[in-house]
């Protein structure tokens, strides 16, 4: 009798259990009802909108298309230095692809763009008396002027800040080569706080060398990645200061030139480039849209930039951001999600230069309403989040997405904006919202050869594709 009531009262605990269980459980999916700064109320998390993003995160799981799309965009065509043959058959190429995938318009937009040619394989080396002839693997800057077929030599000066070249003065740098060598700082969490900490160099190094009379100027490559491949990046001149031309090494490169100067501080160093800037040449950003049914003439953009850098096959930056944004027309298209506004995918021309692209796009959409404008330009690394700009009650209604994308390991929702192209459209009213991945390799890639296809997984990259069709997802259909 007391074992049948045993099983009695164990059967209804656990009916009783199970009851909870649902119950909580049905609390979760039908949502909790939440009002942001501006009054709107709407599901947080609802049963039927979780479904879609889970649908969406499976598809792109489970689909090589995109990864085919960025194989042969690295293979095929390779780096698209703007202003090159292969940034206008890449150009070609998203059109075509775009074009093949039942979007309602596809159509480019053209403005002229800087031809700068980086000309034969660099060449540099020091010598000294104790060391010999040691060869370094050096580039040159984009957009530096050339040395000229028989290159350049002084004796070397190294510094590791412009308030060490200012106190240096003309009479110690006159006639030299500068050598800016401050590191990227290690110690931050974001690799991207330490590019900015050295990148500085690159950016306007020259200016500041010839400001004293240097004759030319060799950069410490911007990353936290300590490898022989030097890094390049734009470089920029001020046309009241004569123009020299400037050279990256590689962060070994640069540790041994350290050593070697240390060592024997009358060192004199050798380096030929041939670049040159030809006259420009037309080029073009490329657009795929979804027309709204509701709302067509508001737009959620998404978009990458198509051009990169020539030293290797511009796979992380930013090609895995430009069949990112052509994964989520896909998506959108292959699971019949029907939007309310106008989905616009942007492949931006001239991210590198001179954001021709981004500037061009602004300018000529300026009268158009954007209710969000995401770029992805970190790399095709494992998503994290979003950041944003955007008003205080733009700000709220994104974060309160955040729920959807816990299960995918997504926790990053914070203040910060979006990329370099959709920068120009802060007037326009749009949340400006960028894709957050995760940083640690993305500087040992950029800029440099090492940013090729064999660098880039799958499946992370397909992670963020999702994650950013998930987000227009929610955006379209409950706004901001």
């Amino acid at each position: 009798m007391l074992r049948i009531l045993d099983k009695f009262v164990f059967y209804h605990i656990m009916k009783i259990k199970h009851l909870l269980l649902l119950t909580a459980l049905a609390a979760l999916l039908t949502g909790f009802i939440k009002n942001n700064e501006n009054g709107r109320v709407f599901s947080v998390v609802s049963p039927d909108d979780s479904l879609v993003i889970r649908n969406i995160y499976s598809e792109a799981l489970m689909s090589f298309e995109s990864y085919e799309n960025l194989k042969y965009l690295c293979k095929n065509i390779g780096g698209r230095l703007t202003g090159s043959a292969n940034a206008e058959t890449g150009v070609k190429w998203v059109y075509e692809k775009l074009k093949g995938m039942s979007l309602d318009n596809v159509y480019m937009q053209e403005f002229p763009v800087r031809n700068w040619v980086r000309g034969d394989k660099e060449y540099a080396y020091a010598e000294s008396k104790k060391y010999g002839k040691k060869e370094f693997n050096v580039c040159a800057l984009g957009t530096s002027i050339g040395t000229g077929v028989n290159g350049i030599s002084g004796k070397i000066v190294e510094v590791k800040s412009f308030e060490e070249l200012k106190k240096l003065g003309r009479e110690n740098v006159e006639g030299k080569i500068v050598f800016f060598n401050q590191a990227a700082d290690q110690k931050s969490y974001s690799t991207g706080y330490g590019y900015g900490s050295s990148v500085y160099q690159r950016v306007r190094g020259a200016v500041e060398g010839a400001r004293y009379g240097a004759v030319g100027v060799v950069v410490r490559s911007a990353t936290v990645c300590l490898d022989n491949n030097p890094h390049t990046g734009v470089m920029h001149y001020n046309d009241s200061i004569p123009k020299i031309p400037a050279i990256g090494i590689s962060t070994l490169g640069a540790d041994e030139l350290e050593k070697m100067f240390n060592e024997d501080n009358d060192i004199s160093f050798y380096f030929r480039t041939t670049c040159k800037q030809n006259d420009d040449v037309l080029s073009h950003n490329v657009i795929g849209e979804i027309k709204g049914s509701e709302k067509p003439e508001e737009v959620i953009l998404v978009g990458g930039h198509l051009d990169s850098w020539d030293l290797g096959e511009g796979a992380h930056d930013d090609g895995t951001g430009v069949v990112q944004s052509m994964e989520v027309m896909r998506l959108l298209v292959k699971l019949g999600i029907k939007p309310k506004h106008t989905i616009r995918c942007v492949a931006f021309m001239d991210e590198e230069i001179d954001q021709k692209g981004g500037r061009y796009y602004a300018e000529t959409t300026k009268n158009e309403k954007h209710i969000a404008a995401i770029e992805t330009d970190g790399g095709g690394f494992v998503p994290h989040g979003f950041s944003f700009s955007g008003t205080p009650e733009q700000v709220a209604a994104l974060k309160s997405y955040k729920e959807y994308f816990t299960p995918y390991w997504l926790h990053y929702f914070e203040n910060g904006g979006g990329g370099v192209d959709i920068s120009f459209l802060k007037n326009s009213g749009a949340a400006l919202i960028g894709l957050v991945v995760d940083s640690q390799r993305y500087f040992d890639y950029h800029h440099s050869a090492a940013d090729r296809f064999e660098n880039v997984n799958r499946r992370e990259m397909q992670l963020g594709a999702a994650s950013l069709a998930g987000l227009i997802y929610l955006i379209d259909k409950y706004g901001l």
